[in-house]
């Protein structure tokens, strides 16, 4: 039995390695010591004792990080049974927490990883207003959802345009229209402002207060601490997601931003980020009818930070990185479309410290490619998480093959 003391250490040596924040590396090497990165070079030793991945020939990344997608809480083919996505039975569900609804044996989770996806945010829906708060996690390797989080909290989510005004428009309720869907979510912040002072003068003065869910997490919105995700697509309701976040003050992410290149210089002044996407969808509805994938190019080049999402299952969410190869196709630096999947979405969420980049401190979440990521034949060969192997490619039965449960935690 090894000695529960000894550092768990792997090396992926001879490789190309790609570390996104920092030039490229022929001949590389990264090693993983408990579950973080601990060196990143040319010329790195091989610790006594690790376990050894021969990269040689391949190329080694950061493993991928979708930053917006339904993975675990809208589970594939289990229909209304899996899908916990919306909770419309209010335009204010700010308290409801995606955690408490993923399962992580949705087959997504096996998707992701064949995918080279190591890390996604898992976000609520866009039926309301104000759908809940989004949770980052990886994409395996728990007994439990808790064991795979990284932030049970990093933003919540929010939608302007067609969603709440088809589903609470139906009804024949508020909001029905674009300027009642930005009523709720002002007059909710307005709420949480006088929330937040009543709760600070009730602990003052040493009395009870009773707490409200949904006010505590946009208070917590109005203190910087969680992100405003705002699913938005048409040009006009950016302009009224910029004219919120300028009254509230609050950190706005731009989620979708099909029309965004319409206003990419704002977007680029402000330093208002864009989660473009998903790319692989027709013009379904009114505000995709400008949908094109040239226009993720158009953003980057005004200067916007953007990132790219499936917004899964819209998207088989394995698909992330052929979104970015046909947008860098369409005009997308290649560099920007690597930040694009890693460091990126990890900054977006303040989630840089741990994922997005091969850098001493981070999670060892590292894939092996079989050649360039951007290459449509290229594919994940080998993919850790915290330093441990969850999925391989079988080149001889041409199948990739998940590190299960009941080997993950054998006794």
């Amino acid at each position: 039995m090894p000695d529960a003391s000894t550092p768990h250490v792997v090396a992926i040596t001879g490789g190309h390695v790609v570390p996104v924040s920092s030039a490229p590396i022929d001949g590389g090497t990264v090693v993983v010591t408990d579950g973080r990165i601990t060196a990143v070079g040319a010329d790195v030793a091989v610790p006594s004792g690790a376990h050894v991945i021969d990269a040689t020939g391949r190329w080694v990344l950061p493993g991928f990080v979708e930053a917006h997608g339904h993975v675990g809480i809208h589970e594939e083919s289990q229909g209304w049974a899996g899908d916990d996505t919306n909770e419309m039975t209010t335009p204010n569900t700010a308290g409801v927490r995606a955690v408490d609804a993923v399962n992580i044996e949705d087959e997504g989770f096996r998707d992701a990883l064949a995918g080279g996806i190591t890390s996604v945010v898992v976000k609520p829906g866009s039926g309301n207003p104000i759908g809940g708060q989004s949770v980052a996690m990886k994409t395996w390797g728990g007994r439990t959802v808790d064991e795979q989080v990284i932030s049970a909290s990093v933003s919540v989510k929010s939608a302007l345009g067609e969603n709440p005004k088809r589903v609470y428009g139906d009804r024949k309720q508020l909001p029905s229209t674009r300027l009642g869907t930005a009523f709720v979510i002002r007059d909710a912040f307005g709420r949480a402002r006088h929330y937040a002072a009543g709760r600070a003068a009730a602990v003052a003065e040493g009395k009870p207060f009773a707490p409200d869910l949904h006010l505590e997490a946009l208070v917590r919105v109005l203190d910087g601490e969680l992100v405003w995700d705002q699913h938005t697509h048409r040009h006009d309701d950016i302009a009224t997601a910029l004219r919120l976040a300028d009254e509230f003050g609050y950190r706005l992410v731009v989620n979708h931003g099909t029309e965004a290149h319409k206003i990419a210089d704002v977007l680029a002044e402000r330093d208002v980020p864009v989660i473009f996407g998903p790319l692989f969808t027709s013009r379904s509805k009114v505000e995709l009818r400008d949908r094109a994938i040239a226009n993720l190019a158009t953003l980057a080049a005004a200067g916007v930070r953007v990132a790219i999402t499936t917004d899964h299952p819209v998207v088989p969410i394995h698909f992330l990185v052929h979104q970015a190869t046909l947008a860098v196709r369409d005009g997308l630096p290649r560099q920007t479309a690597l930040e694009a999947l890693t460091t990126n979405p990890a900054s977006f969420f303040d989630l840089d410290g741990r994922i997005g980049a091969l850098e001493p401190g981070r999670d060892g979440d590292v894939v092996v490619w079989s050649g360039d990521p951007l290459d449509i034949d290229s594919r994940a060969e080998h993919v850790l998480i915290e330093g441990r192997t969850v999925y391989t490619w079988d080149a001889d039965e041409r199948r990739g093959r998940v590190v299960e449960r009941a080997e993950r935690f054998a006794s």
